[in-house]
């Protein structure tokens, strides 16, 4: 019997701790991944000590098989022969040290990277690549292994050419000569959710990640430099937030919102980089993602699903574009070099419906003084009011 989910059907369980029930039996609980939904699985005979591991094991079906001259212990433990294991240590050897020279190629070449100037997140995806190329059974010193790899996977072709495009770098690092095969990529306009489901996501997440998405959402930033953020650069008296660059892109400084300084003050000031406590971006990145599974099956929105760090950068560019209609200033924003990176949110802009606003009537200085902070941009004034405006 597999245990699922009764919400989402998933598979993906934390145990969640046991419970005692009214007439002394114990039930176990548990914690789905996906949807955060928490279930109970049955009830248990009160057992103790190692009673207990075994009657959760016969609860789950877990069956072990031991081996042919091998024998389970009272323990569990499967006791395999010492001729078996010394047999099957020698089979392996062979692999393993094939494996492991491999390994090591790989490790020099991400050092190579390393002292070339090559970005961290370079680096993680690079090796990464190179990885899954081994795991799928590609020799990185025969380039036509690679290429048949590839071939016979059924991913997008801007996966596949992200792969090719890794491994032509390992090739050159490694003196191979090869035919790089061409892989193009569709190029596609970026999703472009509404404001209000980016608030409902940085409401539905923790505190960390959802300092980090408001951090994106206001300054339009990529992710790697929100995750190098360090204290220094948040000014809490001028209320400004400095991005240091990466990928050759120019520096910026933005000025934060309320709502932001208020997020980013209730973090824990643990080390001087502040999204310290994930070890690396992928850590955060896959946090987000859980959290972002839950939150879409909680309010029926999968559309959710599509917002990514990147979708929070194109969504700013957007926004500032059907805002000032100045593509200069978007390119600033975001700090590329080149125009020609900037281009593509003028095409993004049609699909936008520029009649639709939200109205707000302020009089008081805190008034407009917070509706100013939430992005809404001054018209007019009548009878001692003040008009502002925000498109939906």
């Amino acid at each position: 019997m597999t245990l699922e989910c009764p919400q989402c059907g998933s598979m993906r369980l934390f145990r969640d701790g046991k419970r005692r029930l009214a007439d002394g039996s114990l039930t176990q609980r548990w914690l789905c991944r996906e949807c955060g939904y928490r279930f109970s699985e049955g009830r248990l005979k009160n057992p103790v000590g190692k009673d207990l591991k075994r009657a959760t094991a016969l609860k789950f079906n877990r069956r072990v098989c031991a081996p042919e001259g091998g024998v389970i212990n009272s323990a569990g433990t499967v006791l395999v022969p010492m001729e078996e294991k010394a047999n099957g240590e020698s089979r392996a050897a062979g692999a393993t040290e094939k494996t492991s020279d491999i390994q090591g190629k790989i490790l020099e070449f991400l050092w190579w990277m390393k002292k070339n100037g090559f970005s961290e997140t370079t680096i993680f995806t690079r090796g990464k690549r190179l990885q899954l190329l081994v795991k799928l059974g590609a020799d990185l010193f025969n380039p036509e292994t690679v290429k048949d790899v590839v071939a016979r996977q059924k991913w997008k072709e801007s996966y596949k050419e992200a792969v090719i495009c890794a491994y032509d770098l390992f090739a050159k690092w490694a003196g191979l000569k090869w035919d790089k095969p061409v892989y193009r990529r569709v190029q596609k306009l970026p999703f472009i959710p509404l404001e209000r489901e980016i608030d409902d996501l940085i409401a539905g997440c923790s505190k960390h990640i959802a300092a980090f998405l408001q951090i994106a959402k206001e300054t339009g930033a990529r992710a790697g430099e929100i995750f190098s953020l360090k204290w220094e650069d948040i000014d809490f008296e001028s209320k400004t937030i400095r991005i240091t660059p990466e990928k050759g892109s120019e520096p910026r400084i933005f000025r934060m919102s309320g709502k932001l300084l208020g997020m980013l003050a209730r973090l824990p000031k643990m080390d001087e980089v502040v999204f310290s406590r994930y070890k690396n971006l992928n850590n955060l990145a896959r946090t987000f993602q859980r959290q972002r599974r839950r939150i879409a099956n909680k309010l029926a929105n999968p559309r959710l699903l599509k917002i990514s760090f990147h979708t929070l950068r194109h969504w700013k560019a957007t926004m500032e574009y059907a805002r000032t209609k100045d593509i200069l200033y978007v390119m600033k924003t975001l700090g590329h070099k080149s125009l020609k990176n900037t281009l593509i949110y003028t095409q993004l802009i049609k699909f936008e419906n520029e009649d639709e606003y939200i109205c707000k009537v302020a009089k008081k200085p805190e008034e407009i003084a917070k509706l100013i902070e939430a992005g809404f941009e001054y018209v007019c004034e009548q009878d001692g009011l003040k008009f502002f405006r925000k498109r939906k």
